[in-house]
């Protein structure tokens, strides 16, 4: 069975917050200053047990998703995440299990989350400099710890992928380092722009740093050119070097260049509400169904239903000055 919503957009990817506690506080998520002062994190009771996660993602797939992503917070906060990903990954039809992470954690978990059935990581990774790191994930963790996780993950046979959202002011010379980091390690890299995601990080669009400009400076060290062939709901333009196989260059460009008109992904919440955006103001309870007795096939009515009213394009409407203020944070989201 296949879904879609207003907007003609099937239903194909599945990202799974696992939790909403981090132990990073980076400032364009989780800014020290609001969450550990004002902000109350999920109770464990509220939290979806693995075997919840499992019977939703089920679900999904039968209606056409093929992606899975499991997020946080900081999703290897989670105890024993490995049980998860392996039931995850007994799911038929199931083409790839993601999972997005700061890496901090990684180095101690890489091996058996590859033995489980996890296929990839995506590490977040802003600067190779310890003290731009510091500063930018808000509690000083250092770069290396980061870069000894990567370097587990490619152990382990994991595919990585790395992140790095541009602050202007702030990591702006960092740019350039990286991509010699990725491509020395044979890996992708995503830059993207600094997103007015949640209500908490202070987004102001003169500390945007347009992708285009990334790509500019880039270009002066790496002969890039554009990939052509993106797949519906891809997020990045991506770039890579002809002849090279494995190292590429992506741009995820919100404010920019959005993409909404091509989105595909449905956010499962860490304490069970599905939200059809990153942007999103409100969420639908699936929790309480789940743990009501519902059937597979009365939740995956509700998922259908829900995703077929969808018309969710909050990057676009940005655009046009009319985006709502008030949003969900990325920390419980899930990124």
């Amino acid at each position: 069975m296949s879904s879609t919503d207003t907007l003609q957009r099937p239903l194909r990817d599945l990202r799974i917050s696992v939790t909403d506690r981090c132990n990073f506080r980076c400032r364009y998520c989780m800014p020290a200053e609001i969450f550990d002062k004002n902000y109350s994190f999920l109770p464990r009771e509220e939290i979806l047990r693995f075997g919840e996660i499992e019977t939703l993602a089920r679900s999904f797939v039968s209606l056409g998703v093929r992606k899975l992503r499991l997020t946080g917070g900081e999703p290897l906060m989670r105890r024993d995440l490995d049980v998860l990903v392996g039931k995850l990954a007994a799911i038929e039809g199931v083409d790839d299990i993601a999972m997005t992470t700061n890496g901090s954690l990684l180095a101690r978990n890489a091996q058996k989350l590859a033995d489980a059935g996890l296929h990839r990581v995506t590490v977040s990774l802003d600067s190779l400099d310890n003290a731009i790191f510091g500063k930018m994930n808000g509690v000083g963790a250092k770069a290396d710890r980061v870069i000894e996780g990567i370097d587990a993950a490619l152990a382990a046979g994991l595919g990585v992928k790395l992140n790095a959202v541009v602050q202007k002011g702030i990591n702006e010379s960092e740019l350039l380092p990286l991509a010699q980091f990725a491509y020395e390690r044979n890996i992708s890299i995503r830059y993207i722009e600094f997103m007015d995601t949640g209500n908490t990080n202070g987004w102001k669009h003169e500390e945007v740093v347009p992708s285009q400009k990334v790509l500019e400076l880039l270009q002066e060290s790496f002969p890039l050119v554009s990939v052509a062939d993106a797949a519906i709901g891809e997020t990045a333009r991506r770039y890579h070097i002809e002849g090279r196989a494995g190292f590429e260059v992506g741009f995820i460009s919100s404010v920019t260049k959005p993409f909404c008109r091509d989105c595909n992904r449905i956010r499962l919440s860490a304490d069970g509400h599905l939200y059809t955006c990153l942007f999103a103001q409100s969420g639908y309870d699936i929790k309480s169904s789940l743990r009501e007795g519902e059937t597979p096939e009365q939740l995956m009515s509700r998922i259908s239903s829900l995703w077929g009213v969808r018309d969710d394009r909050y990057s676009e409407l940005r655009s046009e000055g009319m985006a709502p203020v008030a949003k969900k944070e990325m920390s419980y989201l899930g990124g």
